[in-house]
């Protein structure tokens, strides 16, 4: 593990220079291209791929190698394109990282000490604030934390712990007492705080993390410094090449982070940022539009959300919870309020700014396509590629719906490995047969892309593949949840290079290992076509390429 962490080092600091040629021969490389689905050798030029060298044509890759090109040998390992996570979180996902100790807790009394113990290492006064905390989920008989549960080991920090969907945490009494949060205060629109029977806060608030947030330290730049570097690091041992990123989670500073990265070089993946729906008028102004930038750092998608999550039982649906009669979750404001939401689309439709919106439940996403095709009537048409983040429940009518639109898929199939645990409790058998509906989407003709919400999910792109081709539950589903909507390897292999490429407007350079893409590539310890299909998470990058950059290695392919 040093050893590797060492060479990695090295090989992540040095940069191939421009015009450098590199042969990668003896592999056994899915090219994710039907003109030549396997080959065994690429030649790379400048950071992009001019040569795709099929079994039998060896002699043209020697003699290019005769010319002076660097070799590496592959070792007949597998090779596939570079993982395009379509849905990130980035530096929220490297600040989890630091929470990992925490969400391992299986129990509350466990996630109580684990807190406890971080706890008595910070100054009195210090904020504790972490995504991807805690999972009650995971814990015997599924009981929300609180902050009775809290309080007694954090005495002198403000907590605000998130579950790691994202729609819900918990906070402390003194993080309450700081945001003001009472007995009289109101539930934010599209939100809820839970209350007990004296109708006292228990700490735990459902979409409603703006209370809190608005006392909550900013992050200075140097922790933003440290989680981007930390970050990269995790992705490229991860074998992920790109990444279509919430910037707005961080807002202008990490913008200017990333371009700061992308002009000294320093970028280990390329981004597609995404910023708020309700700041498309100053996107226009600048002149962006979908897809705007380089190979690098491009922008041009707004995101909002409709609704919440299954988790935090916050996702809108048409009909009621099973678990909650007379409640079928919280639509967003933007949702709820007449004309909102289509007024600020259509504007951003009309400065072709792509659309990227979250709907979890059923409700949610139809009103999403409806509002959809009220741009669609109004506006002129162009290549809009519109997006649903997430789609996990869907009505029966909207698959047909979102293929007539031509919107994205844009899902996260670890999620039907984690969610399979409880989805049909909360919202039954019924709806939950047109839940994580891989084959359902591709028979239908929608395009799909692929991505985890890192860290609702592991960056790992095997794990995301995992759910897809096996959709097995641990313990509860060992052969497979809702079977009928497992996908081949191969149709989760392009979901996540082709298929999250597309949904970025970036499908002519990536996502295929072919003449003109970029060399942006991933060297395999194993061949996931030659192993069964519940070894898939076990697979890991030997070697990483961005641009011809090494910026992974195991240090067991050699040269």
């Amino acid at each position: 593990m040093i050893r590797a962490a060492l060479v990695a080092l090295l090989l992540s600091a040095v940069s191939l220079p421009a015009q450098e040629t590199l042969l990668l021969e003896n592999g056994r490389i899915w090219t994710n291209d039907p003109a030549v689905p396997e080959a065994v050798g690429l030649l790379v030029r400048d950071g992009r791929i001019v040569e795709v060298i099929a079994a039998g044509e060896a002699d043209s890759g020697a003699r290019t190698a005769a010319a002076g090109a660097r070799r590496i040998d592959l070792g007949g390992r597998r090779v596939v394109p570079g993982f395009n996570d379509a849905h990130t979180h980035f530096i929220e996902g490297s600040f989890a990282l630091l929470a990992a100790r925490l969400l391992e807790a299986d129990t509350p009394e466990e996630f109580a000490r684990r807190l406890g113990e971080h706890a008595a290492r910070l100054p009195e006064g210090q904020w504790i604030v972490l995504p991807a905390a805690w999972d009650h989920e995971q814990w015997p008989g599924h009981p929300l934390p609180s902050r009775a549960l809290v309080d007694p080991v954090t005495p002198r920090n403000p907590v605000w712990l998130g579950r790691p969907d994202g729609h819900i945490a918990v906070a402390n009494s003194l993080a309450l007492e700081l945001a003001g949060i009472t007995r009289e205060t109101p539930d934010p629109p599209g939100g809820a705080i839970d209350r007990d029977e004296a109708g006292e806060p228990t700490g735990i608030l459902r979409d409603a993390g703006q209370l809190v947030g608005r006392v909550t330290p900013g992050v200075t730049e140097e922790a933003l410094r440290d989680a981007l570097d930390r970050a990269l690091a995790h992705a490229a041992r991860q074998g992920v090449t790109s990444i279509q990123d919430m910037c707005y989670d961080y807002g202008a500073p990490l913008l200017a982070l990333y371009e700061e990265y992308a002009r000294e070089g320093k970028l280990t993946v390329r981004v597609y940022c995404r910023t708020w729906l309700a700041d498309g008028d100053e996107e226009a102004a600048r002149g962006v539009t979908a897809g705007s930038g380089d190979a690098w750092l491009r922008r041009g998608s707004l995101k909002e959300f409709l609704d919440g999550g299954l988790g935090a039982s916050t996702a809108w649906f048409f009909d009621d919870y099973d678990e909650r009669p007379g409640y079928r979750g919280l639509p967003n404001e933007v949702a709820s309020i007449p004309d909102t939401f289509f007024l600020r689309a259509k504007a951003a439709d009309q400065a072709r700014l792509q659309l990227s919106i979250h709907a979890i439940g059923d409700a949610a996403i139809s009103f999403a396509l409806d509002e959809f095709e009220r741009i669609r009537a109004a506006n002129p048409s162009w290549d809009r590629r519109w997006r649903i983040e997430h789609a996990q429940h869907m009505a029966r009518k909207d698959f047909a719906r979102m293929a007539e639109l031509g919107v994205v898929a844009s899902v996260q199939p670890t999620h039907a490995i984690d969610d399979g645990r409880f989805v049909e409790r909360k919202i039954g058998h019924d709806r939950a047969t047109r839940t994580y509906a891989f084959r359902s989407f591709l028979d239908a003709w929608v395009p799909v892309a692929f991505g985890t919400d890192w860290p609702v999910a592991e960056l790992n792109p095997w794990r995301t593949v995992l759910g897809a081709v096996t959709r097995v539950v641990p313990e509860m589903y060992p052969e497979g949840w809702i079977p009928e909507e497992r996908i081949t390897l191969e149709e989760a292999l392009a979901a996540y290079t082709s298929g999250s490429a597309y949904a970025e407007y970036a499908e002519g350079e990536k996502g295929r290992l072919a003449p003109g893409y970029l060399a942006d590539l991933v060297v395999l310890d194993r061949d996931p076509f030659a192993i069964p299909p519940e070894e898939l998470e076990d697979v890991q990058a030997d070697l990483t390429m961005v641009g011809g950059r090494i910026v992974w290695s195991s240090g067991e392919v050699t040269e």
